[in-house]
């Protein structure tokens, strides 16, 4: 399939994980992705590897925890087609901690980078999607952010807020024709899991066993229901909270 030809989609933490897959996906389907990570080694390999394979990608490397990056990177990725079709706001941090354990930098630096950055790109991205007469927003949330697991208030938090950004963004800007969906996975094998589990000093047998449908969780899963939210085939998909869980049962 071919759905995205001729687009500019922007996808941010897209150097490894559920990002990386999904630049892959809009790439196979025809779209100049612009890759943006923290680490720009991350991003540049997974471009190149687009790239290799026949696909249009670059890579930016972007601290999308401060407002002058985020505008920096619409900007840049508006001129490569002047025309931003897709946003996917998936670049996230977990800082894992109760509300005694946790520091202020640590809260503070979850919802710089899961919530703020969301702020800045949409307000930066918006104007020229409605100006094309329409595009794309997808948000990654978490199964968290609906169903709070203990000991991760500041990243539950967080991807609760991203939930509700979402939905208000949805409302606000569903007669631009601009969509606004947000997908919210569950433990999917990423490097952040691993980190996590290694934090603890545990590894992920637990939630594997409760993953019924895909034992493996591997991060490719996420990519298809971004792509699916990304296209037509989701036309009448506004302000929807899309669960990658795999019948998992967190809550």
């Amino acid at each position: 399939m071919q759905r995205f030809e001729g687009q500019v989609a922007v996808v941010t933490g897209g150097g490894r994980g559920i990002g990386s897959g999904i630049a892959r996906r809009l790439a196979e389907e025809g779209a100049l992705v612009v890759i943006s990570d923290v680490n720009g080694d991350a991003a540049g390999a997974v471009a190149a590897e687009i790239v290799t394979a026949g696909g249009s990608a670059i890579a930016i490397a972007a601290d999308i925890s401060q407002r002058e990056p985020c505008c920096a990177l619409i900007a840049e990725a508006f001129d490569q087609k002047k025309r931003i079709d897709i946003l996917v706001n998936n670049a996230g941090i977990n800082r894992r901690g109760n509300l005694l354990s946790l520091s202020d930098d640590e809260w503070h630096a979850s919802f710089a980078v899961n919530l703020d950055s969301m702020f800045y790109l949409c307000r930066a991205a918006i104007p020229h999607m409605i100006e094309a007469g329409g595009g794309v927003i997808v948000n990654t949330a978490s199964q968290w952010g609906l169903h709070p697991a203990p000991n991760h208030i500041a990243y539950n938090t967080s991807k609760a807020a991203v939930a509700a950004f979402t939905q208000n963004l949805a409302r606000d800007y569903a007669p631009h024709k601009i969509r606004v969906n947000a997908v919210c996975p569950g433990e999917i094998h990423t490097p952040m899991l691993e980190a996590g589990g290694e934090a603890v000093g545990t590894d992920d047998r637990r939630s594997r066993q409760a993953c019924s449908l895909r034992p493996d969780r591997k991060a490719e899963g996420g990519r298809r229901p971004v792509a699916f939210l990304a296209s037509d085939e989701a036309a009448f998909m506004c302000g929807s909270l899309v669960e990658i869980t795999g019948a998992q049962a967190v809550a």
